[in-house]
Protein backbone atom coordinates (compact mmCIF):
# COMPACT_ATOMS: atom_id res chain seq x y z
CA UNK A 1 0.00 0.00 0.00
CA UNK A 2 1.58 3.28 -1.12
CA UNK A 3 1.67 6.02 1.46
CA UNK A 4 0.51 9.42 0.31
CA UNK A 5 2.96 12.26 0.74
CA UNK A 6 2.25 15.92 1.08
CA UNK A 7 4.53 18.80 0.19
CA UNK A 8 6.68 20.03 3.11
CA UNK A 9 4.57 22.00 5.59
CA UNK A 10 1.30 20.53 4.25
CA UNK A 11 -0.67 18.33 6.64
CA UNK A 12 -3.65 16.39 5.29
CA UNK A 13 -5.51 13.48 6.74
CA UNK A 14 -5.62 10.13 4.90
CA UNK A 15 -7.85 7.59 6.71
CA UNK A 16 -6.82 7.52 10.36
CA UNK A 17 -3.26 8.64 9.63
CA UNK A 18 -2.13 12.21 9.18
CA UNK A 19 0.57 12.68 6.55
CA UNK A 20 2.91 15.46 7.49
CA UNK A 21 5.06 16.78 4.61
CA UNK A 22 8.13 14.84 3.42
CA UNK A 23 6.41 11.45 3.82
CA UNK A 24 6.29 11.43 7.65
CA UNK A 25 3.06 9.87 8.87
CA UNK A 26 1.72 9.92 12.41
CA UNK A 27 -1.44 8.41 13.89
CA UNK A 28 -4.26 10.93 14.11
CA UNK A 29 -4.28 11.98 17.80
CA UNK A 30 -8.06 12.55 17.65
CA UNK A 31 -8.73 9.00 16.42
CA UNK A 32 -9.37 6.47 19.18
CA UNK A 33 -9.82 2.91 18.04
CA UNK A 34 -12.50 1.19 20.07
CA UNK A 35 -13.17 -2.51 20.13
CA UNK A 36 -13.14 -4.91 17.27
CA UNK A 37 -13.70 -3.93 13.68
CA UNK A 38 -17.35 -4.95 13.88
CA UNK A 39 -18.78 -3.61 17.15
CA UNK A 40 -18.01 -1.80 20.40
CA UNK A 41 -19.06 -3.31 23.72
CA UNK A 42 -19.92 -1.47 26.93
CA UNK A 43 -16.75 -2.80 28.55
CA UNK A 44 -14.66 -1.47 25.67
CA UNK A 45 -16.34 1.94 25.90
CA UNK A 46 -15.50 2.03 29.62
CA UNK A 47 -11.89 1.14 28.84
CA UNK A 48 -11.72 4.02 26.36
CA UNK A 49 -12.81 6.32 29.20
CA UNK A 50 -9.92 4.99 31.29
CA UNK A 51 -7.56 5.87 28.45
CA UNK A 52 -8.99 9.29 27.62
CA UNK A 53 -9.74 10.56 31.12
CA UNK A 54 -7.76 8.22 33.34
CA UNK A 55 -6.16 10.80 35.63
CA UNK A 56 -9.48 12.40 36.57
CA UNK A 57 -10.59 11.65 40.13
CA UNK A 58 -13.88 9.73 40.28
CA UNK A 59 -16.85 11.88 41.34
CA UNK A 60 -20.54 11.15 41.93
CA UNK A 61 -21.57 11.66 38.31
CA UNK A 62 -18.83 9.28 37.14
CA UNK A 63 -20.01 6.70 39.67
CA UNK A 64 -23.62 7.06 38.50
CA UNK A 65 -22.62 6.68 34.85
CA UNK A 66 -20.46 3.63 35.63
CA UNK A 67 -23.34 2.07 37.57
CA UNK A 68 -25.73 2.65 34.67
CA UNK A 69 -23.22 1.17 32.22
CA UNK A 70 -22.63 -1.90 34.40
CA UNK A 71 -26.38 -2.38 34.78
CA UNK A 72 -26.85 -2.22 31.01
CA UNK A 73 -23.94 -4.61 30.40
CA UNK A 74 -25.02 -7.24 32.89
CA UNK A 75 -28.80 -6.85 32.77
CA UNK A 76 -28.84 -6.87 36.58
CA UNK A 77 -30.70 -4.11 38.40
CA UNK A 78 -28.73 -4.31 41.65
CA UNK A 79 -25.16 -3.16 42.21
CA UNK A 80 -22.87 -6.19 42.20
CA UNK A 81 -20.69 -6.58 45.29
CA UNK A 82 -17.10 -6.04 44.18
CA UNK A 83 -18.19 -4.72 40.79
CA UNK A 84 -17.24 -1.58 38.91
CA UNK A 85 -20.24 0.39 40.20
CA UNK A 86 -19.53 -0.43 43.83
CA UNK A 87 -15.85 0.47 43.40
CA UNK A 88 -16.80 3.75 41.68
CA UNK A 89 -19.28 4.71 44.43
CA UNK A 90 -16.68 3.99 47.11
CA UNK A 91 -14.06 5.97 45.16
CA UNK A 92 -16.37 8.98 44.79
CA UNK A 93 -17.13 8.96 48.52
CA UNK A 94 -13.44 8.61 49.40
CA UNK A 95 -12.45 11.36 46.97
CA UNK A 96 -14.94 13.79 48.54
CA UNK A 97 -13.12 13.36 51.88
CA UNK A 98 -9.60 13.39 50.40
CA UNK A 99 -7.73 16.70 50.21
CA UNK A 100 -4.64 15.59 48.29
CA UNK A 101 -5.29 15.25 44.55
CA UNK A 102 -2.52 12.64 44.29
CA UNK A 103 -4.29 10.43 46.83
CA UNK A 104 -7.64 10.41 45.03
CA UNK A 105 -8.93 7.34 43.19
CA UNK A 106 -8.98 7.95 39.43
CA UNK A 107 -11.12 6.81 36.52
CA UNK A 108 -8.21 4.61 35.36
CA UNK A 109 -8.06 2.94 38.78
CA UNK A 110 -11.66 1.82 38.33
CA UNK A 111 -12.09 1.31 34.57
CA UNK A 112 -8.77 -0.12 33.36
CA UNK A 113 -9.51 -3.66 32.09
CA UNK A 114 -13.26 -3.08 32.51
CA UNK A 115 -14.10 -5.84 30.01
CA UNK A 116 -12.38 -8.35 32.26
CA UNK A 117 -13.98 -6.93 35.42
CA UNK A 118 -17.54 -7.04 34.09
CA UNK A 119 -19.30 -10.38 34.66
CA UNK A 120 -21.15 -9.82 31.38
CA UNK A 121 -20.81 -7.49 28.43
CA UNK A 122 -22.80 -6.55 25.37
CA UNK A 123 -22.66 -4.34 22.31
CA UNK A 124 -23.44 -0.68 23.10
CA UNK A 125 -26.80 0.49 21.76
CA UNK A 126 -28.22 3.99 21.59
CA UNK A 127 -30.57 3.03 24.45
CA UNK A 128 -27.58 2.04 26.60
CA UNK A 129 -25.87 5.34 25.82
CA UNK A 130 -29.03 7.32 26.62
CA UNK A 131 -29.36 5.57 30.00
CA UNK A 132 -25.75 6.38 30.88
CA UNK A 133 -26.04 10.00 29.71
CA UNK A 134 -29.19 10.38 31.82
CA UNK A 135 -27.51 8.95 34.92
CA UNK A 136 -24.51 11.25 34.49
CA UNK A 137 -26.71 14.32 33.96
CA UNK A 138 -28.94 13.56 36.97
CA UNK A 139 -25.86 13.45 39.18
CA UNK A 140 -24.18 16.56 37.78
CA UNK A 141 -24.72 19.82 39.67
CA UNK A 142 -24.10 21.74 36.43
CA UNK A 143 -26.30 19.33 34.39
CA UNK A 144 -23.43 18.53 31.99
CA UNK A 145 -21.66 15.35 31.02
CA UNK A 146 -17.89 15.17 31.31
CA UNK A 147 -16.14 15.61 27.94
CA UNK A 148 -14.37 12.31 27.23
CA UNK A 149 -16.18 10.69 30.17
CA UNK A 150 -18.30 7.59 30.46
CA UNK A 151 -21.36 9.10 28.75
CA UNK A 152 -19.26 10.41 25.86
CA UNK A 153 -17.52 7.06 25.36
CA UNK A 154 -20.81 5.17 25.46
CA UNK A 155 -22.38 7.60 22.97
CA UNK A 156 -19.39 7.24 20.64
CA UNK A 157 -19.60 3.45 20.89
CA UNK A 158 -23.31 3.50 20.10
CA UNK A 159 -22.73 5.73 17.06
CA UNK A 160 -20.00 3.40 15.78
CA UNK A 161 -22.37 0.45 16.20
CA UNK A 162 -25.11 2.09 14.11
CA UNK A 163 -25.64 0.35 10.79
CA UNK A 164 -24.54 2.44 7.82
Amino acid sequence: MAQQQNPPGDSRQHGNVISVGAGVSQPDPKMVTMGSVDTVTIGEALEVTALSLGDKPVDRKDAAAIQAAETRATGESKTRPGGLAEAAKEAAATNERTVSEEAKVTIADILTDATEKLPGDKVVTSEDAEAVVGAELRNSPEMKTTPGGVADSMSAGARLNQPL
